[in-house]
């Protein structure tokens, strides 16, 4: 979801600034938020407050990150432009897509529904859907048999080495989008992915669809 289809960092990036602004701290340019935002909360909370889940206080942050974003979460957030090309030739093929996401669905849904996407989604995978999240291959698992798909039959694609580990033990292809967030000094040609996207249309031509 967040950096594959939807660009969500301006709202990620706003949530944490408004907490500084709020504790008067002076703000964290866009451009140092946006390469955290595939680790949401943890990774906003990390470059801006120089914390991490392992020490004290980092929980109240968290959960005041997470009631904040909750309010603003569709002030900026958008689509990628470019993504829509290729959704539409999937409808128009027939060929069914979901979305898996670390997102909990007291995001993830509302998100998905205001931007167009819950009603065309075969599935909605969230965070908190099953017991494990991404790498876990489980949330694939489930999104699959949702789908009524053998897995080796699915095509994953994402921004973050988690999903490419995710969709290997799934036992689906998997493809990095390298449009995405990717994450701060990520190597991606380390992810051992199936293919590397430059552009989502590439995904079409590896369906034969395009």
């Amino acid at each position: 979801l967040d950096g594959t289809l939807v660009d969500s960092a301006p709202d990620l990036a706003g949530t944490a600034n408004d907490m500084l602004c709020a504790r008067g701290r002076p703000p964290v340019s866009y451009e140092m938020l946006r390469v955290h935002s595939g680790s949401g909360a943890r990774g906003m909370l990390g470059c801006a407050f120089q914390t991490n889940p392992r020490q004290p206080g980092y929980e109240a942050l968290r959960d005041e990150f997470l009631d904040r974003y909750e309010q603003r979460m569709l002030q900026l957030t958008r689509l990628f432009d470019f993504t829509l090309p290729m959704l539409e030739a999937l409808d128009a093929a027939g060929v069914g897509w979901g979305i898996v996401t670390n997102k909990a669905l007291r995001f993830a849904t509302p998100l998905t529904r205001e931007l167009g996407l819950l009603h065309r989604a075969k599935v909605l995978i969230g965070g908190d859907s099953t017991p494990h999240t991404k790498p876990h291959p489980e949330p694939l698992l489930a999104a699959a048999h949702q789908a009524g798909r053998a897995p080796s039959s699915c095509v994953y694609v994402g921004d973050d080495e988690r999903d490419m580990r995710a969709g290997r033990a799934a036992g689906m292809a998997t493809f990095a989008a390298g449009w995405g967030y990717l994450g701060p000094d990520a190597d991606i040609a380390t992810w051992q992915a199936d293919a590397v996207l430059d552009r989502p249309e590439q995904l079409l031509q590896w369906l034969d669809l395009a």
